[in-house]
């Protein structure tokens, strides 16, 4: 991949997270992200699942600033989130997924099932276009999660996609796509 693809992916990759636009990743993008989920699914922020969409969002905030905020002003710019998170997280993308867990559980709870027994793709899908992923490219993304084809989505599935689509040099076009589960925004 020339470094112009790269720079192409790593920028989308940066705007999904960039929740209003404002060129920078901020505490406000996640609860955002958390908000939209919670009206998309019915769900109260006083309730249990959605305090710990909230705790959650708040978390992988944390973990962001705390790989990539290099000048400590709450905010992640374009060229930190590059210069600090894809290339530190490129070497252990576990370490981006574990700090993800608690935000993408919480989204799990949220959409899951009655017996939560795992999240149907049609409500994955739903989940990612809330969070800005185009429709078709949502549906297709959500099915693609399915890896087992049991009709639903497990935690692990969500995690492993989710780290191999920040983490590596693939983007919407290469082979991470199909596990893609957007981060606040995506």
């Amino acid at each position: 991949m020339d470094s112009s693809e790269y720079e192409r992916k790593t920028a989308a990759r940066f705007a999904s997270f960039d929740q209003d636009g404002n060129g920078y990743i901020d505490r406000e993008d996640f609860s955002a992200a958390a908000a939209a989920l919670l009206a998309e699914f019915g769900t109260t922020a006083r309730c249990d699942r959605g305090q710990a969409l909230y705790t959650g969002a708040e978390a992988f905030w944390q973990g962001m600033a705390g790989i990539a905020d290099v000048d400590g002003d709450q905010r992640v710019s374009r060229e930190e989130f590059v210069t600090g998170a894809v290339k530190r997280l490129g070497d252990s993308p576990q370490r981006f997924a574990e700090i993800a867990r608690p935000f993408l559980r919480a989204v799990i709870a949220v959409a899951a099932e009655e017996d939560g027994s795992g999240v149907a793709p049609q409500a994955a899908a739903r989940a990612l276009r809330v969070l800005g992923v185009a429709e078709d490219t949502a549906r297709d993304v959500a099915t693609a999660l399915d890896a087992d084809g049991d009709g639903l989505i497990s935690e692990e599935e969500i995690l492993s996609a989710f780290a191999r689509y920040y983490c590596t040099a693939a983007g919407p076009d290469g082979p991470a796509a199909p596990g893609t589960p957007a981060a606040p925004g995506a």
